[in-house]
């Protein structure tokens, strides 16, 4: 059996390495692209330049946009006394996916883990006490995944905000131990944030 020419090898590592996809996945993509260049390919490779040039981070809450603030920030309709605090921006399009939520959103980066040397400060936590400071929040929702890291994450940001002042609430029903946002039902994810609970 022949290897893939170079270029076309390149580009099924490149895919490789997506989460999800192994090498047998990435050569089945790439082969059907290939296939569909016209329909498939040009026009993947012209979207990916251009979010690769125009995609940047919201100095704000850290979702991803086309401007310095994203749409969610920008939004004047979004309550700015509530703020939602997830892990990553896959656990924000799943709370966005809801629809139960209307405030905005704060996006930590990660939590905190001692095994990948994973502190605070490489977190997005001392960004979030300075909104609570100077955006007049009322209310911080930690909606964190329920893993051991997660929960870590959220008592150590409950522990930095307590002297706020600001209520800090969690996710409750719903969300099982060890589950992850992104991988929730739109329902679910509704009814843990209807059934939040102070910590």
């Amino acid at each position: 059996m022949h290897a893939p020419p170079n270029d076309i090898g390149a580009l099924i590592a490149q895919v490789a390495r997506l989460p999800g996809l192994g090498p047998r996945s990435a050569r089945r993509a790439v082969l059907h692209m290939l296939r569909k260049r016209a329909l498939v390919m040009e026009p993947l490779a012209r979207a990916l330049a251009r979010v690769a040039e125009t995609a940047r981070d919201c100095r704000l809450c850290g979702n991803i946009g086309t401007e310095d603030i994203c749409p969610i920030c920008a939004d004047p309709r979004r309550a700015t006394g509530t703020i939602c605090v997830v892990e990553d921006l896959s656990d924000l399009w799943a709370m966005e996916r809801g629809g139960g939520y209307k405030g905005r959103y704060h996006v930590l980066g990660g939590t905190l883990s001692a095994i990948e040397a994973v502190g605070p400060e490489d977190l997005r936590i001392p960004a979030l006490v300075a909104r609570i400071e100077a955006e007049e929040v009322r209310e911080v929702i930690l909606a964190l995944n329920a893993t051991v890291e997660g929960q870590t994450t959220a008592h150590y940001i409950a522990d930095a905000l307590a002297p706020t002042g600001v209520a800090i609430s969690a996710l409750a029903q719903g969300v099982p131990m060890g589950g992850e946002l992104d991988y929730l039902d739109d329902g679910t994810i509704a009814a843990a944030l209807s059934a939040r609970r102070r910590l």
